[in-house]
């Protein structure tokens, strides 16, 4: 990591090795968490010299608190990883054409601090004050690739400052992000999921400011809805604010997707009706073609013809039925929320069972995915035996009803079971086994049940839950 020296280009050279000795330092510590004295000792060195504080070298110490000492860099590290542009160049910075490697030098300090600081969770349990750093630190990592505080790990972008797409990422610029960021979002969601697992989540419930700054997503509503039994008076509150939030927010995406759908095949047995909307003006000009008049070049109009709007609804019975075990938690949520969603919809009747070892009929709440999801209970084994056994007395016109059962079918009694699903695919309803609908695709399902489920001609459906969405859109609409 010593300098060389070149005589034609002294000064780039030195500029240029000493951002490698911080990028370097950056992957030592993102990779093994002791630090490597060689690599500390140069990077006190390179940051002394450009006049940046020592405490950007300190793990300890968040950009907060760097910040607050130092308010000069405030502005420094806000859209700090955002590429230039060309009429921003980072180049040229004497009016000589040449690049500005003072200025990479400084951004390669500023990037390693929040990167480490976001990219190297704290080990072991971790306590309220080390994941409000870390929310922190991880606004301050959006901020500098130019988004809003919390819109990454949120999945939204927009209403930032953005990512310009014209960045070139050569020559040691600052890199063009835009294309990674729809992943970055993700892992810091990941890391704030992971980061909850290993902390105090009652500790962080019973303070409103805490649990504010908390984003909702699947690992911690997983983690609410097996503590909510614990849980009281504030912290209780602000456990069932964070998940309807989530149910919020899953539901605006999902309640899009289901709109898309069409609304039954259009009745042509039943007049249209005779309103302008409903002109259909190509047909009426192709009919109509014949009273065209070549000397006074004007079309002659003898009857019009209107669109048929009116389209044939039957009555749909839809019956889900979910594994509220463990290993099922994301499916759970997905299809309760989604179960909701159809049971606004004209002419659905929605029924949703949940069952464990134990079987629990949440259809008088199904119109409500938060009311429904406190009322479940994670956990424990799975006999769908005892879901079956209530599920099977509410097909009433088989021809008019789906059942779908989302499970990952590890039970303890196979063949009763199949034999139940198997009399409901022959009674003419339609039946979908669904092995998971989870936001990432990804599933385990029983093998033996997976064989027989396609060799009846009903194969385990499992990936996105846009899949599920257009199973259940084609059949009730």
């Amino acid at each position: 990591m010593t300098e060389r020296e070149i005589p034609e280009v002294p000064a780039a050279t030195s500029y240029d090795n000493r951002r490698q000795v911080m990028y370097w330092r950056l992957l030592a510590r993102l990779f093994d968490h002791e630090e490597q004295a060689s690599l500390e000792s140069a990077s006190l060195a390179v940051v002394e010299d450009i006049g940046l504080p020592p405490a950007l070298l300190d793990p300890q110490a968040s950009v907060d608190s760097v910040v607050q000492r130092h308010p000069e860099l405030a502005a420094e590290f806000d859209g700090l990883m955002v590429p230039e542009t060309e009429e921003t160049p980072a180049e040229d910075a004497d009016g000589d054409g040449h690049r500005d490697r003072a200025a990479e030098l400084r951004r390669a300090a500023l990037v390693s601090k929040v990167l480490l600081n976001v990219f190297q969770s704290p080990p072991g349990t971790v306590s309220a004050g080390q994941l409000s750093r870390w929310q922190s630190d991880a606004d301050w990592l959006e901020r500098a690739l130019g988004c809003k505080p919390g819109e990454l790990r949120a999945g939204r972008r927009g209403g930032g400052r953005g990512v310009s797409p014209t960045g070139t990422g050569g020559g040691g610029r600052t890199p063009d992000l835009s294309r990674l960021i729809p992943e970055i979002g993700p892992e810091l969601g990941s890391i704030e999921a992971g980061l909850v697992k290993r902390m105090r989540l009652r500790e962080v419930l019973a303070d409103p400011k805490l649990a504010g700054q908390l984003t909702p997503s699947m690992s911690l509503i997983e983690q609410l809805l097996r503590d909510k039994d614990n849980l009281s008076g504030v912290a209780l509150a602000n456990a069932k604010s964070l998940i309807r939030r989530f149910v919020d927010e899953v539901a605006e995406v999902l309640r899009t997707q289901v709109e898309k759908s069409t609304v039954g095949a259009l009745d042509r047995s039943v007049p249209p009706k005779r309103v302008f909307r409903n002109l259909d003006l190509d047909r009426t000009i192709w009919k109509n073609l014949t009273n065209w008049s070549p000397e006074e070049e004007r079309l002659y109009v003898d009857r019009l013809f209107y669109r048929h709007t009116a389209r044939k609804t039957t009555p749909q019975r839809l019956i889900v039925v979910v594994d509220q075990s463990g290993s099922m938690v994301d499916s759970m949520v997905n299809c309760t929320i989604l179960a909701s969603i159809f049971a606004g919809l004209p002419k659905v009747d929605v029924h949703l069972i949940a069952y464990d070892t134990q079987a629990l009929d949440l259809t008088p709440w199904v119109h409500d995915p938060f009311e429904t999801l406190l009322r479940t209970n994670l956990g424990g084994g799975t006999d769908g035996t005892v879901a079956m056994a209530l599920a099977q007395p509410k097909i009433a016109e088989p021809r008019n009803t789906v059942v779908v059962w989302i499970s990952d079918f590890y039970e303890w009694q196979c063949e009763p079971l199949f034999d139940s699903m198997a009399a409901i695919h022959r009674s003419g309803a339609k039946f979908i086994p669904v092995g998971s609908v989870t936001s990432a695709g990804r599933a385990s399902v029983n093998p033996w049940f997976r064989e027989r489920f396609k060799d009846q001609g009903t194969p385990v459906l499992s990936g996105h839950i846009r899949k599920l969405v257009h199973e259940l859109k084609t059949f009730l609409t």
